[in-house]
């Protein structure tokens, strides 16, 4: 063998025996004091000031303290449900003529399985009460809660509430040391608070997700819902609706209830109701297996600026009494349909689902005092509230008058194709069936252009010839091309 070749092999082996002591010191025994060996456990993943690394590990701490101490507060809740679908075996497209859809008497009774979360907010003896959703639990047939220790009980619902989207549950147990949640103060929530959410989401029981409050008090009107919601990207998701939000201190602030999303899924727009929203609720449950409101009597709708300007209005925040149920507790107490309402009890009104909940809040019996504003004129009238009931709230032969009256301003001329016409007054619209205004045969579009005679140029003009203190009966001139109509007398 040549020089050059036997000098590469002692080379070759030489490097081979280094290497094979270096892979013996990583993987085998080794001199852990010998300055010539690095060891991968002993070294940081990066480099952390020490200061600033504690302030991290004291909120992990807090997170995993809210987690152990508010988790077994958390159940999941199993329902089922009796629904009904139609028999026929084409599916459920139904069958059209002249395209008047077709019953065909032939309906299927089924049963569906439903998932959601709840909370535990009070035990009485061996009764444990948990809160969730209307839409969880408050149609079921049959309720079973699993705790997150993995027992199960069969539950019961002791009530719900359509209007707010909530429910209370309950099962029996002897084991006194089932934890109940800490209730907070959703008034004190402020956007940028981080927050926290619990429950099943798509069955993963006991799931826990962080984030923060992304707005406070956005409405609830497009789904049905009197609530003002709290928003957040904590991540939400189905299932986890009835589970509770929670503050830094592990406090319920709020119940998740829905969420905005293209695609069924988190998209970081969920909404929680207020839980200060719900605690009298809860006594109102367990006292009469129903939610009591508190009923003023009047229809209040939101003004824009079109409105406000035609009423002399000269601010936005308020709700606006556009109808008065004859005989109601506002009827009784003065108020009259036209009134913008600014004030309840020395607070300020700010939107009409905030009137609704505050009046909703109050006890039948309960003196309320208004301010309102009524012909540039700001009046205070005392109200005793009644309890709200679904009958007389319905009724719209009460209803005065019956519709919403609109001032005519250009977009609403050309829309009524009157930009030629030279007609004063107000349009009507929305015109309520078995009401004053259906009984006496008006149209929406029509144009009113008098009250009992007295002309009409603006709505300012129309709700004060209203007024149901100083005239029996009512009656309207309604403008048409071919000459006005006097419609038949309204008696109160």
């Amino acid at each position: 063998m040549k020089k050059w070749a036997k000098k590469i092999i002692g080379i070759a082996t030489v490097t081979a025996i280094a290497f094979g002591f270096i892979c013996f010191s990583c993987t085998g025994k080794s001199n852990r004091g010998s300055a010539n060996t690095a060891f991968a456990e002993t070294t940081p993943a990066v480099s952390i000031p020490a200061s600033s690394l504690s302030i991290i590990e004291a909120m992990q701490d807090v997170f995993r303290s809210i987690s152990k101490e508010v988790l077994p507060c958390v159940v999941e809740i199993d329902v089922t449900e009796k629904k009904t679908r139609s028999a026929n075996p084409l599916g459920d497209i139904p069958f059209y003529f002249f395209g008047i859809p077709q019953d065909n008497g032939n309906q299927k009774e089924y049963e569906e399985q439903g998932l959601g979360s709840g909370v535990i907010v009070r035990k009485t003896g061996n009764t444990v009460y948990i809160l969730t959703n209307n839409h969880v639990a408050g149609s079921a047939t049959s309720i079973s809660v699993k705790l997150n220790d993995g027992r199960e009980f069969d539950a019961k619902l002791v009530g719900a509430d359509e209007r707010m989207d909530i429910a209370l549950i309950s099962f029996q147990t002897a084991d006194k040391s089932i934890p109940v949640a800490v209730l907070g103060d959703s008034d004190k929530v402020q956007t940028g608070d981080i927050c926290f959410a619990m429950g099943a989401p798509l069955g993963y029981s006991q799931s826990v997700t962080e984030g923060i409050v992304s707005a406070t008090g956005r409405s609830g009107g497009s789904i049905g819902n009197i609530n003002d919601f709290i928003q957040t990207d904590t991540a939400i998701n189905q299932g986890n609706s009835g589970g509770p939000l929670l503050n830094i201190y592990g406090e319920v602030i709020g119940i998740n209830t829905w969420i905005v999303s293209q695609s069924g899924g988190n998209q970081g727009l969920g909404f929680a109701i207020p839980i200060n929203n719900i605690k009298k609720s809860i006594d109102d449950f367990i006292k009469d297996g129903k939610v009591t409101y508190g009923w003023l009597g009047v229809s209040l709708v939101a003004l824009n600026e079109s409105y406000l300007d035609s009423l002399g209005v000269d601010t936005k925040k308020g709700a606006f009494a556009s109808q008065i149920f004859i005989g109601s507790p506002a009827h009784k107490g003065g108020m009259q349909a036209g009134d913008f309402i600014i004030e309840l009890n020395g607070k300020t009104v700010r939107t009409v689902d905030q009137l609704v909940r505050d009046v909703g809040g109050l006890k039948a019996g309960d003196n309320a005092i208004f301010k309102v504003i009524r012909g540039g004129n700001e009046l205070t009238l005392t109200v005793k509230i009644e309890e709200r009931n679904n009958d007389t709230v319905t009724n719209g032969s009460k209803l005065w008058p019956g519709f919403i009256a609109v001032p005519l301003n250009d977009d609403i001329r050309k829309k009524l194709n009157l930009e030629e016409a030279k007609v004063e007054g107000v349009a009507v619209t929305s015109v309520q069936e078995k009401s004053p205004a259906a009984a006496l045969r008006l149209q929406d579009g029509d144009i009113i252009t008098a009250v009992n005679g007295k002309p009409v140029k603006s709505l300012g003009d129309f709700y004060s010839a209203l007024d149901m203190s100083k005239n029996k009966s009512i009656q309207f001139d309604i403008w048409s091309e071919a000459g006005t109509v006097t419609t038949g007398s309204y008696k109160f």
